[in-house]
């Protein structure tokens, strides 16, 4: 038996439940117990009844049947009675797939770069893959936007689709099945809506949390719910929190979320973002060799808290060089120069003349105020130099700006340092390699 046929069979049994309790037990036996409902569309339901005499008699009972099964299914405008031979020639053919799939096929399994921050979610999600309805039911992923639950959603379906191309198979957006209910409420189709999603072997739903607060939405969600677990059917659906956060959405649904498995992505650690940058450049057949693990160590330490951000970061670079007209390998000065005036996104925070200063301070012993002072000592004008550098280097800031940061220093005073520092590091080897390793320091910490 067909998931369709299941669910008119359970709509009808019900109905009879409904009708027995109106009727004479003899009659109810005679007349209706060899009925059965065989279609539900453009709000009509089409009932089979074994003979002409049965159908007769029914016929004259239509308003009572019509107000028992509008008791179980919704907006039920009318009933016909069928003969089984009648049936059977005007029974339209059900296609496999009642809707597009809607799964990025470019996002698979073996695309998706697993570090520890998401192995967890990665494990769940193959399980769910290769046993779809059987292991964890619902699989709930939550983290914040941009780290890969989406790809997750669609690498299930790509894989079910690949391996189990019999399985009926939906990704959706949270927000387009409101706008479904919402259209099919509108439209009078809201039945057929509810019978053609129950059908459904795997329910991929993205950013559930659109859910709270749309009440109609969310009794549909829930009969959906229902009918597919309890058909061991798969549902996975992702959110930006755990389900016990969602503001607005109703208890019985989160209890009916925490009957399965709820994971969690985090942020990639600094080998993950590495590797999904690395990753993401073999995709669009860049040559790796052309740019330094030191440019990608930049990135991944600067842009890593949103994978779509760090992606994003990537594409700058690779632009800025190519509107440059460079075909040199793309190294750390020209990724800080693609990058210039624009706000990081690190955990511990953007760069600043405060953290550029007490950076530098640290690695010459000094504290910021021997910095900013007016003491002449070469070891801390040095260094106050360097300080001085760094800010017009990384941050664009204007010389009078940094004359301010600076113990109110003129715009000439700062100009004449970054002149010196500049000018050194093309001639003094080690005052070069310590500005490189103060600079990693203000990158990578």
């Amino acid at each position: 038996m067909s998931t369709l046929e299941v669910i008119l069979a359970n709509y009808w049994n019900k109905t009879l439940n409904t009708i027995k309790e109106n009727i004479d037990e003899s009659a109810f036996t005679f007349f209706y117990e060899k009925t059965s409902l065989q279609s539900l569309e453009d709000n009509v339901a089409t009932v089979v009844v074994p003979t002409m005499v049965i159908r007769e008699v029914i016929s004259g009972e239509k308003e009572m049947i019509l107000d028992s099964l509008s008791q179980h299914v919704d907006q039920v405008a009318d009933i016909e009675f069928l003969l089984p031979d009648e049936f059977e020639q005007e029974e339209p053919e059900i296609p496999p797939q009642l809707f597009d799939p809607n799964v990025n096929e470019s996002q698979t399994f073996d695309n998706f770069v697993v570090g520890p921050s998401n192995k967890e979610s990665q494990s769940a999600a193959l399980a769910s893959a290769y046993s779809p309805g059987k292991l964890y039911n619902p699989l709930f992923i939550y983290g914040n936007s941009g780290l890969g639950k989406t790809h997750l959603l669609n690498a299930i379906g790509n894989y079910i689709l690949k391996n189990e191309p019999a399985l009926s198979v939906l990704y959706i957006q949270c927000s387009d099945f409101v706008d479904r209910v919402v259209s099919s409420i509108r439209n009078h189709t809201i039945a057929e809506f509810k019978i053609d999603m129950a059908q459904l072997d795997v329910l991929l739903i993205d950013d559930i949390q659109f859910l709270a607060g749309k009440e109609k939405s969310h009794e549909v969600f829930f009969q959906l719910f229902n009918e597919l677990v309890n058909n061991k059917k798969q549902i996975v659906i992702t959110s930006d929190r755990h389900p016990t956060e969602i503001n607005g959405l109703e208890d019985r649904l989160i209890s009916r979320f925490g009957s399965g498995l709820s994971v969690s992505v985090n942020s990639p650690a600094f080998d993950t973002s590495m590797a999904i940058l690395k990753q993401k450049l073999k995709t669009q057949s860049f040559d790796c060799t052309l740019i330094d693990d030191e440019v990608l160590g930049y990135l991944a330490t600067n842009f890593s808290k949103d994978i779509r951000i760090l992606e994003g970061a990537l594409n700058r670079l690779l632009f800025y060089t190519i509107d440059l007209g460079q075909n040199d390998i793309i190294s750390l000065d020209t990724a800080i120069s693609a990058f210039k005036g624009q706000q990081v996104t690190k955990d511990n925070g953007e760069i600043n003349p405060s953290k550029i200063k007490r950076i530098v301070a640290d690695y010459y012993g000094l504290t910021k105020s021997q910095l900013v002072s007016k003491t002449r000592t070469k070891y801390i004008t040095t260094a106050r130099h360097i300080a001085i550098y760094l800010c017009r280097r990384h941050l664009d800031m204007p010389f009078a700006k940094i004359g301010e940061e600076f113990g109110k220093r003129d715009h000439s005073t700062i100009m004449a340092s970054c002149d010196k520092v500049e000018k050194m590091l093309k001639t003094d080897t080690l005052f070069q390699q310590a500005v490189g390793e103060i600079e990693k320091s203000l990158l990578y910490k």
